[in-house]
């Protein structure tokens, strides 16, 4: 939780830069009827707590050639510290991999996610990265079929 109360401004600014990252100030403090330098005083206090981590640029990933998503249900021969930190800090090293999450309740430790060109790529991860990480047991993967929603926007209805 953040150190003071988010009021309705700061969820404004949030719903607004989550929308669109771009937004110059002016326009965002005219979206939210502030003006220009209070408003900036808001985001920077929101930066400096640490709710607003980054700006980023989203791409089309079909259109850089990235056609395929693939997510890979991972199983570790045991669940030692030394196991985990072998395979978080070998699968932090792979461009491909855009998400990956240590998960309870199923056959698998981690859940990551790729993105790949062509299945020969992806064989090629599989074999050559994915199954010389020391402690990999069982690889089981779900290729998607269609993205039905995927967003970045976080929900903010909580916040009064």
């Amino acid at each position: 939780m953040p150190n003071k109360p988010l009021d309705r401004i700061d969820r404004r600014i949030l719903e607004e830069i989550q929308a669109d990252g771009s937004i110059s100030n002016l326009e965002l403090a005219e979206r939210i009827g502030l003006s220009p330098s209070p408003c900036s005083r808001r985001v920077k206090q929101l930066q400096d707590s640490g709710i607003i981590k980054n700006h980023v640029t989203l791409l089309d990933q079909a259109a850089l050639g990235l056609p395929i998503s693939i997510y890979i249900f991972i199983s570790l021969d045991r669940q030692a510290p030394d196991r985990l930190n072998t395979f978080e800090d070998k699968i932090r090293t792979f461009p491909e991999v855009i998400e990956c999450a240590l998960i309870t309740g199923g056959d698998a430790d981690y859940l990551i996610k790729v993105v790949m060109p062509d299945m020969s790529f992806y064989q090629s991860f599989l074999l050559d990265k994915l199954n010389r990480i020391n402690g990999v047991s069982s690889i089981k993967t779900s290729f998607v079929l269609r993205q039905v929603t995927q967003t970045t926007t976080l929900p903010l209805t909580h916040i009064q």
